[in-house]
């Protein structure tokens, strides 16, 4: 049967990063082969991917300017910048040397995007550290909580600038529930195809979204959402959790990789109360465009539906 030859032309592979890894971790993937009623990446998309929101803004100026917040060693600046400006934004690269030598100040801008892509080198708690660039100085810490605290503004942290924002989660009104972000269960870095459900929550880039299910880049080495003493159910009981992960059946993924860093309930990204401020580990405007998808259904347009994420945006802002 094909699971028997394929179990056999993985077994080497198991072995080896049994050993290497997780060995838990490398045993359930290596047993996920039994199941033959997976059906994989299965995407449902609960909205018209193919409509433009932001239709009824085409023209206005000038264009609402969001900061596209990078770090050393962050490369996710480009594709963000990109599926903002395709979204009807002014996107604007901001490095963290610029708002410290006040060249910059977030004054002006509608939006903040903090960026993913191996800030730090990726470890050591790299969005923590660069967290603390924003907290150990007092001008800064003002601007950004300043920010913040303005109710005409919007903030998105992805993959390291996930753990940047929830380590800042105690200047971001409505964000005390969020974790910290851990190194993976598997103790290696994930770069893989997943897929997670949009679930119903305040967060204002996710309006119409919720359960849709959608595939997603992921790349990221300290993913584990880690909620310390608390209990994560509390956070998805509030209605402030706003993606998990999900496996080839459409449940919770529980189980790796298709939950690929071990997070409990799959929690992969969570906003506030009030829905202007959202993080997620995944990697949205990686797949902002159908052909950066490593699959995707033969009938999706020029848009993946993550563009409706960034199009979202826009549309609150107005």
């Amino acid at each position: 049967t094909r699971i028997d030859l394929q179990r056999a032309w993985s077994a080497t592979t198991y072995h080896m990063q049994a050993l290497r890894d997780n060995s838990d971790c490398a045993r359930q993937e290596y047993d996920g082969l039994l199941d033959a009623e997976d059906h994989g990446i299965r995407p449902v998309v609960t909205f018209d991917c193919s409509a433009d929101v932001t239709a009824p803004l085409a023209g206005r100026t000038p264009r609402p300017r969001v900061a596209v917040l990078r770090e050393q060693g962050v490369n996710g600046q480009v594709e963000m910048a990109a599926a903002f400006h395709r979204a009807g934004f002014e996107a604007v690269d901001v490095h963290m040397s610029d708002l410290l030598a006040g060249r910059v100040s977030l004054e002006g801008f509608a939006g903040l995007a903090a960026c993913g892509g191996f800030s730090y080198g990726d470890v050591l708690g790299a969005g923590q550290g660069w967290a603390k660039s924003v907290l150990f100085h007092s001008d800064l810490r003002d601007m950004f909580g300043t920010f913040f605290m303005r109710e005409d503004s919007f903030s998105l942290g992805i993959c390291n600038g996930c753990q940047m924002l929830s380590t800042l989660k105690d200047i971001i009104p409505g964000a005390r529930h969020w974790p910290r972000f851990v190194r993976n269960e598997s103790e290696q870095f994930e770069a893989r195809f997943s897929q997670l459900e949009i679930l119903d929550t305040p967060s204002i880039l996710f309006t119409g979204m919720s359960g849709s299910v959608l595939p997603i880049a992921v790349a990221h080495g300290e993913g584990r959402a880690d909620f310390g003493a608390a209990d994560p159910a509390d956070a998805m009981a509030a209605g402030l959790v706003a993606a998990r992960y999900v496996d080839g059946h459409g449940a919770v993924a529980a189980r790796y990789p298709q939950n690929p860093n071990g997070s409990p309930l799959g929690i992969t990204a969570l906003t506030t109360s009030d829905g202007r401020a959202t993080i997620m580990m995944p990697h949205p405007e990686r797949v902002f465009r159908t052909v950066t998808c490593s699959w995707h259904p033969h009938d999706w347009g020029e848009d993946s539906p993550w563009m409706r994420m960034f199009r979202n945006a826009r549309l609150w802002v107005g």
